[in-house]
């Protein structure tokens, strides 16, 4: 083969090789595009694995390459083994005139007479090998030899390339990774720090509730006390009507206070075993009545409830609360709906809930209403205690701070999920009954 084509092959190789996307498109190009019109009539590129202890062919020229990318019995050498073997271990190229008198030559498809052989390297390191036999011996010289140590120094220019731009590639990637989970830790951290901060100030809120209702659930009791002393001697009409303002004040301040002492988790709860159901379907009826036409009540109680261990009465006055809400949520009309399930909760459901609960079985009793809804902005204030969406005059704002510390007082939890003008759902969980073997009831005091 002339100078001129030689230049021209190498040439086209210099500009096409910038082009190049991948080493596997770079290695059948090299066989194929280069050495195959260098004269070459067969070539056979190996590319060494990671650790520098194997050589495996992946693209040819020639009896191995029948038709486009494809290799006949592709062969795996160890390093120093064969002519290949010993390239690839020494870093040095190596012409091999008779493979006749070579001991350690590894026949592949056809026996040749003489073979040519360059390693790879990048840094010093072999990274494969261009190998190629020719039937004849003493068919390769120092010519060939200088012109396939051209071509192997250009392949290994762009393996280098294409190795730093992979790992390029992949710091990005490692960086792009380490950015979403620093975004996630840091989003996790907001979201403890204001788990936190509420459960920090619903703490603070409680102790300074629950101190102020103990001290001025006394006065009221004096107070009411007095009221009834007055009532025998008050006979005239206007003031048996102001003495009866003034105990309905005092009634309404008595409940009050009872609101502020379950919301400080400080009332004195009476469990008992109970069904849901049962208590479920009582509140029904008797709010049923107390329900405008416009207002449809429907239930959907489960046959299969474990028993609870609740307070009847607090359980009564939490449910009553959720549907004098949602009565209020509705005046419009709309649906009421009642339903109680068995539920298995698990930690990661623990964002849903107002308060965490261990993991495990629970009775689950929802109500949901088809009414205005709550707005976004107003659900994290939602349990805070006299924070009402109500207008002035309509509700002291206990209601819900009231049911949520009886639910933590038994041990269980609230969730709330709502859309404006579709509705809330208020979901009450209490902790299945430990019944021991003499059937009494174990409670946590």
């Amino acid at each position: 083969m002339n100078e001129a084509a030689i230049l021209r092959t190498l040439n086209a190789f210099a500009v096409d090789v910038i082009t190049i996307p991948s080493v596997d498109d770079l290695f059948w190009y090299v066989a194929q595009n280069v050495v195959g019109p260098l004269g070459f009539v067969d070539c056979v590129i190996y590319q060494a694995n990671e650790a520098g202890t194997n050589l495996a062919q992946v693209a040819a020229l020639g009896e191995k390459n029948p038709y486009d990318r494809s290799i006949l019995n592709p062969l795996h050498i160890p390093f120093g083994q064969g002519i290949t073997g010993q390239v690839a271990q020494s870093g040095k190229p190596m012409i091999v005139d008779d493979l006749l008198q070579q001991r350690n030559y590894i026949p592949d498809m056809q026996p040749a007479r003489s073979e040519i052989c360059v390693p790879l390297l990048i840094k010093g390191r072999v990274v494969g090998v261009i190998d190629s036999e020719h039937p004849d011996s003493g068919a390769f010289g120092q010519a060939e030899l200088d012109i396939l140590t051209t071509v192997a120094a250009m392949t290994s220019a762009k393996l280098e390339l294409l190795a730093e731009a992979e790992r390029s590639h992949q710091r990005y990637l490692d960086l792009a990774t380490s950015h979403v989970q620093l975004s996630q830790e840091t989003a996790n951290r907001r979201a403890l720090e204001s788990k936190l901060f509420a459960a920090r100030k619903l703490e603070a809120i409680g102790r300074l509730t629950g101190r102020f209702a103990h001290d001025f659930n006394n006065l009221l009791t004096v107070i009411s006390g007095n009221l009834e002393f007055l009532a025998a001697d008050v006979t005239s009409a206007d003031g048996q009507a102001s003495l009866a303002d003034a105990q309905t004040a005092a009634g309404r301040g008595a409940k009050l206070i009872r609101d502020m002492l379950a919301f400080s988790q400080r009332t004195r709860l009476a469990p008992e075993l109970a069904d849901l159901n049962e208590i479920a379907a009582n509140v029904m009826t008797h709010a049923a009545p107390t329900l405008p036409a416009s207002i449809t009540l429907t239930k959907s109680l489960s046959d299969s409830l474990a028993l609870v261990a609740v307070d009847i009465r607090e359980t009564v006055n939490a449910l009553r609360n959720l549907i004098s809400n949602a009565r209020d949520a509705m005046s419009g009309g709309g649906i009421l709906h009642i339903w109680t399930e068995m539920v298995t909760h698990s930690w990661h459901e623990n964002a849903s809930l107002v308060t965490p609960l261990a993991p495990g079985a629970y009775v689950c009793i929802s109500v949901q209403d088809s009414g205005t809804g709550i707005p976004e902005d107003s659900l994290p204030q939602l349990f805070d205690p006299f924070y009402t969406t109500k207008p002035v005059g309509q509700g002291a704002g206990l209601g819900l701070s009231m049911i949520l510390g009886f639910m933590q007082q038994s041990r269980g939890s609230v969730s709330v999920t709502s859309k404006l003008h579709e509705g809330s759902r208020f979901r009450l969980y209490f902790p299945i009954a430990q019944i021991e073997k003499n059937d009494l009831l174990t409670i946590d005091r």
